[in-house]
């Protein structure tokens, strides 16, 4: 599946608010669907390469041979989940980054659901 499609799967995830397609060496999206006045996707996508690279660093400094699948991080009303971009393909330094309302959220779903277009996702 391309880009457009993947962020449109990942919209019609039940409680979506916004998604992006991240490269983080750079801080870039290569694209975002939803979003709006309080959630800046392009800022969002800049601050979330920043998450990821600090987790990398933490993990090669403690030497562990693992790979971050997800990043969680719960507000009060909304779930903030990253996911790794894993194998080949050049999609190594790539995550997408999805905003859920926690009210009405599956995120055990939600994750099944990104695992799966993130596997179908030809960038």
């Amino acid at each position: 599946m391309n880009i457009d499609t993947a962020l449109k799967e990942a919209m019609s995830i039940t409680g979506a608010v916004g998604v992006a397609l991240v490269d983080y060496d750079s801080g870039m999206s290569l694209g975002t669907g939803g979003g709006g006045d309080w959630l800046n996707l392009e800022v969002a996508a800049a601050g979330n390469t920043e998450v990821v690279r600090s987790k990398l660093r933490v993990i090669s400094m403690l030497g562990l041979s693992d790979s971050i699948e997800d990043i969680l991080i719960t507000l009060h009303r909304q779930y903030h989940l990253i996911r790794l971009m894993g194998g080949v393909r050049s999609r190594g330094s790539l995550f997408l980054y999805l905003v859920l309302e926690r009210d009405v959220a599956n995120l055990a779903l939600a994750r099944h659901h990104l695992k799966r277009i993130e596997s179908d996702l030809q960038v």
